[in-house]
Formats: C-alpha cells, sequence, structure tokens
C-alpha cells in the first residue's frame, strides 16, 4: 500500500507478538493476583496439611470398624510428623504450628500425641490444631463417638 505521499504505509492492527505480550502480561497480574486473594502458599498449606490429618484420622477409624481392632494415630508436633493406620505416615511443613491435646494415658512416648480408635469406632478423643500466624484449623475427634471434625480456629498463643 502506498500513502499520499508516496511512502509505504503499514496496516492498522496489532501484530502477533503484540497480542501474546498482552496476554502473558494478564495471566501474570492474574496468577500474582490469585495469590494475594488466596492467602499465599503458606494458607494453601496450612488448609492442604490440616485436611490431610483430618482424613488420615478418619481412615484410621474405618479400619478400626472394618477389622474390629484398635489403630493408633501418633502425631509428634516437634518433628511436624504423623504415622496412621496401615503404615500410613507424613509430615507437616516446618513452617506451620502443630499442637496436640488428648489422653496422656495413650502417649507412648513424652512430646507425642496419640489417638486411638477402637473397633465400635469409639476413640480417646483429642485435638490437633496446625496453625500460621492468627490462622488454624483445628482437627477434633470426640472421644465417645470417634467422629473427626474439621473448622477453622484462631492459633493457640
Amino acid at each position: 500500500m502506498r500513502a499520499r505521499g508516496g511512502g509505504m504505509r503499514r496496516p492498522a492492527g496489532f501484530s502477533l507478538l503484540e497480542m501474546l505480550m498482552v496476554v502473558a502480561l494478564i495471566a501474570a497480574m492474574g496468577v500474582l493476583a490469585a495469590g494475594v486473594l488466596s492467602g499465599g502458599l503458606e494458607r494453601r498449606q496450612l488448609q492442604s496439611s490440616a485436611k490431610e490429618i483430618a482424613s488420615q484420622l478418619r481412615f484410621a477409624r474405618a479400619q478400626a470398624i472394618a477389622t474390629g481392632t484398635p489403630q493408633r494415630f501418633a502425631i509428634d508436633p516437634e518433628r511436624h510428623a504423623w504415622r496412621g493406620a496401615d503404615g500410613r505416615s507424613g509430615e507437616v511443613p516446618e513452617r506451620l504450628g502443630l499442637a496436640f491435646t488428648g489422653a496422656r494415658e495413650v502417649q507412648s512416648r513424652e512430646g507425642e500425641g496419640v489417638i486411638l480408635f477402637f473397633g465400635d469406632g469409639a476413640s480417646t478423643g483429642g485435638r490437633v490444631q496446625v496453625s500460621w500466624q492468627q490462622a488454624a484449623w483445628n482437627v477434633d475427634v470426640a472421644w465417645l463417638t470417634g467422629e473427626v471434625s474439621l473448622h477453622r480456629a484462631q492459633a493457640a498463643r
């Protein structure tokens, strides 16, 4: 195309490269906004760790009922580790706080928390709290029914 002055005129519109740059910029801003709105990595790890512990406690209870034999779930807040039924084990990220409240009679050693599930579904009960700064999740186990519940809480101070 020739412009009136006799020179070449560039066609109107955007190049593919310009469009890709805009899409990449929008995607990067979206990822940053999602991290800020969701509370970041620590909050996701906090919720994920609490859900994992609750899931493993439910599994231990189900195993106790299915087999008719007591099942142990042990948690070591200092080492940020847990051991559950059927040889399962895991860890909680070091940056998260971990606390246990429960019956001292079933502890095998100092500093370790243990919840014991019986063949009828009952348990010794207890609470595992996973926290980060002021946010926390409590995983509660009812002693009479063995029911496992998960809910938000304030971090213990």
